[in-house]
């Protein structure tokens, strides 16, 4: 489903830099393995040039964030401790030559664990397990206030989509996007007073104004595409038809996933609830509910009425 360039394919198979310093002056842990992502930089510093003189990674996530973490050792290795503070995530995804859209969050945690690094060293303090009350804004992926402003404000984002693109923050259960949604109008309103963005970009509140040059590596994904070309059916299907519909758009989809290691197999059809199998890539991928709601759309494209798919092993739990 994804296209990746040569240079993230190299840096995932043959990665710079993993390993382990002993006795590091900094160290920056972001994500956890809980949620599918994390991160741990460690970094060595020159006291008297403040030229970091080695950096090394681990790293347990998807290729994108092996390559991610090894691109960002490169970057950082002699570059003074300024310099490093001035690396963004948008540096990262270009020195691999681009990223996915929906892999651009991996270059977002990169960004956040050297500016734990840097930190550590420096002995600033960073809130990071001790989220301030009213902080933390998605609990599935740990994502605080501090983060989602870097992220908008770093990589000008103007929707909830492009926000759970760049940082995972609502891709599981979706009970935090009035927040997200709440912080994101905020943070755009305050751009828009800086003169980072035009009114008419900026998201607000019950509606998102994108901006066409806010976020570049934004592309209409090969499911949202084949979902625009679908044409609904009028009303009034036998539920045969419907099942044969949805047989159908789904076959039509899984090339698009078989072309990145996974797949997806219809199991049940309830009603508007639609059950499926992810499989291969997609059924341990950390943006499968992204890929879900791909589905979901081009589902709903064709039948031409609202439909929930749901992976069959939560039905399994529904009905336990």
């Amino acid at each position: 489903m994804w296209n990746y360039t040569d240079k993230v394919k190299d840096y995932f198979f043959d990665p710079k830099n993993a390993g382990v310093i002993d006795n590091p002056d900094g160290v920056g842990e972001v994500g956890s393995i809980s949620c599918g992502d994390a991160l741990r930089l460690m970094i060595k510093v020159d006291p008297e040039t403040m030229v970091i003189t080695d950096a090394k990674f681990q790293t347990f996530g998807c290729g994108s964030a092996i390559a991610s973490s090894s691109a960002l050792t490169e970057l950082v290795i002699g570059k003074t401790i300024d310099e490093a503070k001035k690396i963004t995530n948008q540096d990262i995804a270009d020195f691999l030559g681009g990223l996915p859209p929906e892999k651009m969050h991996c270059s977002v945690m990169g960004h956040e664990a050297l500016l734990a690094a840097i930190a550590n060293y420096t002995g600033e303090e960073l809130a990071e397990d001790d989220h301030e009350e009213g902080a933390l804004l998605c609990k599935c992926f740990g994502i605080d206030e501090g983060m989602v402003e870097r992220a908008v404000r770093g990589n000008k984002l103007t929707s909830l989509e492009q926000l759970t693109a760049y940082t995972k923050a609502g891709g599981a259960c979706k009970t935090c996007h009035e927040k997200l949604e709440e912080k994101l109008a905020e943070v755009n309103a305050e751009m828009v007073t800086e003169g980072m963005l035009t009114s008419a970009e900026a998201f607000t509140l019950g509606g998102v104004k994108p901006a066409a040059k806010a976020a570049p590596l934004i592309q209409i994904s090969p499911l949202a595409a084949e979902a625009k070309k679908a044409q609904p059916v009028k009303p009034g299907m036998t539920n045969l038809q419907k099942i044969m519909i949805i047989q159908q758009a789904i076959e039509e989809l899984r090339p698009h996933l078989q072309a990145d290691g996974g797949d997806v197999e219809l199991v049940d059809v309830d009603g508007d609830s639609v059950f499926v199998h992810l499989k291969g890539a997609c059924s341990g991928c950390q943006m499968s509910s992204i890929t879900l709601q791909g589905v979901q759309g081009a589902l709903m494209e064709k039948l031409g009425r609202p439909v929930r798919v749901i992976p069959a092993d939560a039905r399994r739990l529904m009905d336990a």
